[in-house]
């Protein structure tokens, strides 16, 4: 996971599924799920050597994501 530049979580449209997100805090990676409308969040899935371990997960809510977590910035090149 070197070299990557993580951002600020500004808007929901952000969060697809299969993003990179880290903690503002911590230096763990995690892969983002899908969002569970019943219990109102999404999922994470620890993310370690680019290995995705799917025996444990977090629910985390939009607000937190928001709030906690830094989102992998875009690979797309802007046209100039």
């Amino acid at each position: 996971m070197k070299n990557t530049n993580f951002e600020q979580i500004l808007d929901a449209y952000q969060l697809v599924s299969g993003a990179k997100i880290k903690g503002k805090k911590q230096d763990e990676i995690f892969e983002l799920g899908i969002y569970d409308a019943l219990k109102r969040g999404y999922t994470l899935y620890p993310l370690e050597h680019g290995i995705k371990y799917d025996d444990f997960s977090v629910i985390v809510s939009e607000k937190e994501l928001k709030t906690n977590f830094l989102i992998e910035g875009s690979k797309a090149a802007i046209a100039a």
